[in-house]
């Protein structure tokens, strides 16, 4: 609302970046004033490997990563295209749901994969013989369809996206380590999405800092398995006596420790 060269109504963002499977759960939330790429470059700008993103095109400026696309925002895309077409659309209606079910026998396998727990190297194995072929006739399909098909239709939207993402929708093939979607991210921003709802603004720069500092602490506790409000009070009684606020002792109070006590731990209350 009070924000130095700007309107009470203009638009700021929460950018959310989250770690995968491997390693601690961390969630963190970054107040940014736009949603240009600059931010996602300066937050990131250390990092290498693979990033899921959604299809967002800013995150082209990032350098030293494999961009890792979202299946599930792929299948939605078909999903919301068989919902927009009327009943007399029969043909296009086959098309999305051939779309549709590309899609979908993908998440067939990746759930299987899930049931048998599979190692990284068992998913990566599966999927060069059960899913890439899937996504090669995917993509031939897409190559025959686009021509056939108005470009602002619903329908033609879908195969739009799936063909300008094609690059980062194929990456999951590289490592078994990837996952199919990026619901992971979707999962982590909803707290904060339903927040909003209920306290609409933030006064001032410093309290939009501030609320994404206390939500990234609540979120990575809760994916730890830990209680919030109970990590929280322990974190309030042990960092007023903290005689030297190091990297050593400030680790030992992160929300992965091992020296938290069990109270603050959710199994501790089953």
């Amino acid at each position: 609302m009070k924000e130095p060269g700007r309107s009470a109504t203009s638009t700021s963002y929460l950018w959310l970046y989250r770690t995968g499977t491997q390693g601690p759960p961390i969630v963190l939330y970054d107040y940014q004033t736009t949603r240009a790429s600059k931010h996602p470059v300066r937050f990131l700008a250390e990092f290498k490997g693979y990033l899921h993103v959604d299809g967002y095109a800013g995150y082209h400026a990032l350098k030293n990563v494999t961009l890792v696309g979202c299946w599930a925002h792929a299948r939605r895309k078909f999903s919301e295209a068989l919902k927009a077409l009327p009943d007399s659309a029969k043909d296009s209606a086959v098309l999305a749901k051939e779309g549709l079910a590309y899609c979908n026998r993908l998440f067939k396998i990746e759930q299987d994969l899930k049931k048998s727990d599979a190692s990284d190297k068992e998913r990566y194995q599966t999927r060069l013989k059960l899913s890439e072929p899937i996504v090669e006739a995917f993509s031939a399909w897409l190559k025959k369809q686009a021509p056939r098909v108005l470009p602002k239709s619903a329908l033609g939207r879908a195969i739009h996206y799936c063909r300008t993402q094609w690059d980062k929708l194929v990456a999951f093939l590289q490592d078994g380590r990837l996952e199919l979607d990026n619901n992971r991210a979707e999962r982590s921003i909803k707290p904060f999405v339903m927040g909003r709802k209920n306290w609409l603004f933030s006064n001032t720069p410093r309290g939009a800092v501030a609320s994404s500092t206390i939500y990234s602490l609540i979120e990575t506790a809760k994916e730890n398995g830990l209680i919030p409000f109970q990590y929280l009070s322990y974190l309030f009684e042990q960092l007023p006596n903290l005689e030297d606020q190091t990297n050593e002792t400030l680790d030992e109070l992160l929300p992965w420790s091992s020296s938290l006590p069990d109270y603050c731990k959710l199994s501790s209350q089953s």
